[in-house]
């Protein structure tokens, strides 16, 4: 073994060994297929032993999951850093989140949402629906909708739907440059804007959106 590929052992506590080992097969998985990345290029990229890999994640199968299930989840913490205020306040805020993570990784979460080399996989799937609902959870958290709320699951196949233009937004932005970030933060919110302030109220008073809007 060369000295240039030789792993470049660095004293690092097991969690933070481990979150680099995430953060180096993460960058792979976002430049090349799945396919093309193999557990001793993470490794070299992690500086570690292939072994480690192993012992922390399992197969690349494995850690490659991880990763896809972390880029499409909205954290808790997200949610604790929103402002305090009107719900208003809290979706704009909670859109420029989210276009701040894209900024930092764009081409991971790109993977995350079109796997690229795998072909369709249904445990991929599982976590990307997965993903959406619990994801969907978190914005409705956000904002201030009770999860004990007898329409909590309406309102969640709400926010997964809007999802799905988040996600196409999210494309036309990073992978095309049709839209740019201005055009998409503008979308999003007033979108998430309408949903919550018309298309909630309507789910509550068991009529449709445009009802409720008259209304008011």
């Amino acid at each position: 073994m060369s000295t240039d590929s030789a792993p470049k052992w660095r004293r690092l506590e097991p969690d933070e060994r481990k979150e680099q080992i995430f953060s180096c097969a993460a960058g792979l998985f976002a430049e090349r297929p799945y396919s093309e990345v193999s557990t001793s290029d993470i490794a070299a990229a992690a500086g570690v032993a292939r072994g480690l890999i192993n012992h922390y994640f399992g197969t690349k199968r494995e850690l490659y999951l991880v990763v896809i299930r972390r880029a499409l989840t909205v954290p808790h913490f997200a949610v604790d850093k929103l402002p305090t205020g009107s719900t208003d306040v809290r979706i704009r805020a909670a859109v420029e989140w989210f276009l701040g993570m894209l900024d930092r990784q764009g081409k991971i979460w790109l993977t995350a949402v079109a796997p690229q080399g795998i072909g369709r996989d249904p445990e991929v799937e599982q976590i990307q629906h997965d993903a959406d609902r619990e994801s969907s959870d978190r914005v409705l958290e956000a904002v201030g909708i009770d999860p004990a709320d007898e329409h909590w699951a309406e309102y969640n196949a709400l926010i997964c739907a809007y999802a799905g233009m988040v996600k196409a937004a999210g494309r036309e932005w990073l992978m095309r440059g049709s839209l740019d970030r201005d055009r998409v933060r503008a979308l999003l919110t007033r979108t998430l804007l309408m949903v919550v302030n018309e298309m909630f109220p309507a789910v509550r008073a068991g009529t449709a959106a445009e009802t409720v809007s008259a209304r008011g």
